[in-house]
């Protein structure tokens, strides 16, 4: 007996319900799932009374019974996910955990995932894992087996903006650790084919290699792409103290400073000489010499005409001041240049707030003619 003539029967005998559940099973057993979610959404349709011609259409769910199919519509969303998961087909489960807004169990089952040997289907992978959010430092990792440094470079620069603070990190830190394998490896290779050194006295580190070697850099010599070092350098700004590629950024930054000059790309305020002043910027995230990294840029605040470059600047060291524990210097600055800035970008009652300057944020806000900020300054404990 075919399944059409067994839920014929089954509804004729048993009622609806049976014939339902009887589809429901069926397609559970055949591991159709993407037939058993319908399936599921009009077994509940018809327990509601509910139209049956569009199962999984919301469109026809009058206001009272909307929350009751919602939920259920939820939970079927989850059922099918979880069943295509175990089935090992991750692109399909990932549009119904998309749908209900339920990555986790997708971005777990990323990590464990082997990029596949199929062009297409990598690049499916991947689009999920970055480019829809679902495990971006996965995707990232993905993209940069498959497709090179280069692209996942630009991919990065597309998408770093959008990605969590932790996942920021992380991508960072993946991208530092490829690039400075990558360096130490072609910068060594040049060295041991110019001199030979006497066994155990091969550099082990990046700066080894590249102190007191001068003549690595002439005539304009460069060992990788001068436009991936600028940019995971400035990736790495991502990175925090404790992250143990940091020191590795630092020595990439140092090697870029050595650079010809021609080389060197600057970036936006006060990032103009790029290498330099982000080995500053690197050392105070280390703990190492802050007051002269802080004095680096407090110069170049000093110096700088255009008011919105002043900004920037001023945000740079807030920010640097704020990660060295300096939370007195880092309100002073704010003060004198920040305090009308846009708080999508930076927030001085905040800073205020974190600083116990509730009368600094009541007065910004009184400059400003902002009578609910003045009113939540004058109000808060």
């Amino acid at each position: 007996m075919s399944t059409f003539d067994r839920i014929a029967e089954l509804s004729a005998s048993d009622g609806p319900e049976a014939a339902l559940n009887f589809l429901a099973e069926s397609l559970r057993s055949e591991k159709n799932y993407h037939k058993l979610f319908d399936a599921l959404l009009l077994k509940k349709k018809h327990e509601l009374g509910l139209p049956l011609m569009r199962p999984t259409s919301l469109d026809d769910v009058p206001d009272d019974l909307r929350t009751d199919f919602e939920k259920f519509y939820v939970d079927a969303a989850r059922e099918v996910g979880t069943l295509l998961l175990e089935d090992d087909q991750l692109n399909d489960a990932w549009v119904y955990f998309r749908t209900i807004q339920e990555p986790e169990k997708v971005s777990a089952a990323l990590e464990n995932a082997t990029l596949p040997d199929d062009y297409d289907k990598s690049q499916e992978l991947i689009n999920i894992a970055l480019y829809e959010g679902a495990n971006p430092v996965r995707g990232l990792e993905f993209l940069l087996k498959s497709n090179g440094t280069c692209n996942t470079i630009t991919a990065l620069d597309q998408v770093i903006g959008q990605l969590g603070e932790e996942d920021r990190k992380k991508a960072a830190a993946m991208m530092v650790q490829h690039l400075y394998d990558e360096l130490m490896m072609t910068v060594k290779s040049e060295v041991d084919g110019r001199m030979s050194l006497p066994p155990g006295a091969a550099p082990k580190t990046l700066r080894e290699l590249i102190m007191g070697r001068e003549w690595l850099f002439q005539d304009g010599n460069y060992h990788m792409d001068v436009s991936h070092l600028n940019s995971v350098v400035r990736f790495a700004r991502s990175l925090d103290g404790d992250s143990p590629e940091l020191e590795l950024a630092v020595q990439l930054a140092e090697y870029g400073s050595q650079l010809d000059e021609q080389f060197q790309y600057g970036s936006e305020a006060p990032f103009e000489d790029c290498y330099p002043a982000h080995v500053q910027f690197f050392n105070v995230l280390l703990g190492r010499n802050v007051d002269d990294a802080i004095a680096y840029f407090q110069q170049k605040l000093d110096a700088e005409p255009d008011d919105e470059d002043k900004k920037m600047i001023a945000y740079v060291i807030v920010d640097l001041l704020l990660k060295a524990d300096r939370m007195e210097q880092a309100h002073e600055v704010a003060t004198k240049h920040l305090r009308f800035l846009d708080e999508q970008t930076f927030s001085y009652p905040e800073l205020c707030q974190k600083a116990g300057k509730r009368d600094a944020w009541a007065s910004a806000a009184k400059d400003k003619g902002d009578l609910v900020g003045f009113a939540a300054a004058t109000v808060q404990s």
